[in-house]
């Protein structure tokens, strides 16, 4: 093929996306001009892509995710999109929150500190900094990992906003982050949080004992067609499972630990205390 520029995915994240665009192409035996079409876009911008002179886009990898029917796969180019730009977080968590900003119910379990969905800007920017401190992430990728928790946020604020089920160890309300002004602010947001109509949380007390069904953070979607997902990690990796089989149990543990912890009244009434402590 004449003017054909090898490539070199190995090279970075940004050549390895555009080698990909282009084997997807070339199988379908597709030129670029055959792509550009249903693409919307020029075919000098799929040359730019596969070439990697140009960054793709969310919605770019989204549409192509559509036309070369990959979308939920191993292959997604939205799946590859995400891994580009957020390589700081653990493998499986870029996939999970595509899924978990279409969900109709997400059920989460923490240990230690807030959930993400629940966090104040500031007491996130607490946790990220304080990575940087450490040397585990730039400052760049603090910003970013900051950015990426805001953009998550929003999914609570949709038009249809799916219900969400919370358990927090008692861990979360008690570990101090950025001092006193900045915990008393996140309690009290935890607090305005329980008046949501689609919000249900509790905590789950120390008292409970082995009767704690997990021990690591533990995030369960419901989606529209009432398929489940799941999201798991420990402190070095993140696993994102979509099978029946293997959720189900979760979803299991997860009724059992809400039975053991905390009506939603109470749970209130302790961060509430709690807060005082703070003040």
């Amino acid at each position: 093929m004449v003017n054909r520029k090898e490539l070199r995915p190995e090279a970075s994240p940004q050549a390895a996306y555009g080698a990909h665009l282009r084997r997807m192409r070339e199988e379908r035996s597709w030129t670029q001009e055959d792509l550009a079409e249903p693409m919307g876009c020029s075919s000098q911008h799929i040359s730019a892509l596969e070439t990697g002179r140009k960054s793709p886009t969310l919605p770019f990898s989204r549409r192509a995710d559509q036309v070369f029917g990959l979308t939920g796969s191993k292959e997604s180019f939205e799946r590859e999109w995400r891994d580009m730009r957020h390589g700081v977080l653990l493998e499986g968590f870029p996939e999970y929150v595509g899924y978990e900003s279409r969900a109709v119910e997400i059920r989460l379990f923490e240990i230690g500190i807030v959930p993400g969905l629940l966090q104040t800007p500031e007491y996130a920017r607490v946790l990220a900094n304080s990575a940087v401190k450490r040397g585990a992430i730039t400052p760049e990728q603090a910003d970013e990992r900051v950015a990426f928790l805001e953009a998550r946020q929003a999914t609570l604020e949709r038009e249809q906003p799916p219900m969400v089920f919370v358990v927090m160890d008692e861990s979360c309300i008690h570990r101090p982050i950025g001092g006193a002004e900045v915990m008393a602010a996140q309690l009290e947001r935890l607090v305005e949080f329980t008046d949501r109509p689609n919000v249900l949380l509790q905590i789950a007390p120390y008292a409970i004992g082995e009767r704690r069904t997990f021990d690591l953070p533990v995030y369960l979607l419901t989606l529209a067609d009432r398929a489940v997902a799941g999201y798991t990690e420990s402190q070095a990796q993140g696993h994102f499972d979509r099978q029946t089989t293997s959720v189900v149990p979760l979803l299991t543990a997860y009724h059992q630990l809400q039975a053991a912890s905390l009506s939603p009244a109470d749970s209130v009434a302790l961060i509430q205390e709690v807060r005082k402590g703070t003040s």
